[in-house]
């Protein structure tokens, strides 16, 4: 009897207690409910990111590794490039760049000769390179043919000991044309500033 009467005293006070921390826990200092983790987001497999797709090159464009000076040493520019207005207009179609008679013409870049032959009495020498670009080179002795494919670097011919429009002063004229338009060839070879020198 005496027992049932403890038990009957001692249990309401044991879940009061139980209650009690139950309702104390959540906000107990210090302490943070369990994280519920999302089966689904465990098992669901990392998808990675596409890369974007690389740039396409516009026509005519010019990579820097492709191209390089027709001397070497690399040359002063005795007269740069004047655009004419028209066709047949005016203008300096290039630029002329320091030289010495005999010293070996390199082609800028990678390309085929297309034409080598005679005009207005200096000797010149053309050749393709890739994206629709022209390089030609006057006056010179030439040493390769049409038709003869050539890596950036190798000899095209001489710089010949014709009087140019350079004269006294031996020079190389360097032209560009990207189609029939013709271009200042100096901006094939971006970041290399190039060093200008009055002309006598």
């Amino acid at each position: 009897m005496r027992t049932a009467i403890a038990l009957g005293l001692l249990l309401p006070t044991a879940l009061g207690a139980v209650l009690t921390q139950a309702r104390a826990a959540p906000g107990e200092p210090g302490r943070s409910p369990a994280p519920v983790v999302s089966r689904r987001a465990v098992d669901s497999p990392v998808r990675p990111v596409a890369a974007p797709p690389a740039p396409v090159p516009e026509p005519g464009s010019r990579p820097l590794s492709r191209w390089g000076w027709p001397l070497s040493p690399r040359p002063a520019v005795l007269r740069g490039f004047t655009r004419p207005e028209h066709q047949w207009s005016a203008g300096h179609r290039g630029v002329d760049l320091a030289a010495q008679p005999g010293q070996p013409v390199l082609a800028a870049a990678d390309g085929v000769v297309t034409f080598v032959g005679t005009v207005a009495g200096r000797g010149v020498v053309s050749v393709r390179h890739h994206g629709g670009w022209r390089t030609t080179y006057e006056p010179l002795s030439p040493v390769v043919t049409v038709g003869r494919p050539v890596r950036r670097g190798d000899r095209l011919g001489v710089v010949a000991t014709t009087a140019g429009h350079c004269a006294p002063r031996a020079c190389l004229h360097w032209g560009a044309l990207l189609g029939a338009d013709y271009r200042d060839p100096l901006t094939l070879l971006t970041h290399q500033r190039p060093v200008l020198l009055p002309l006598p």
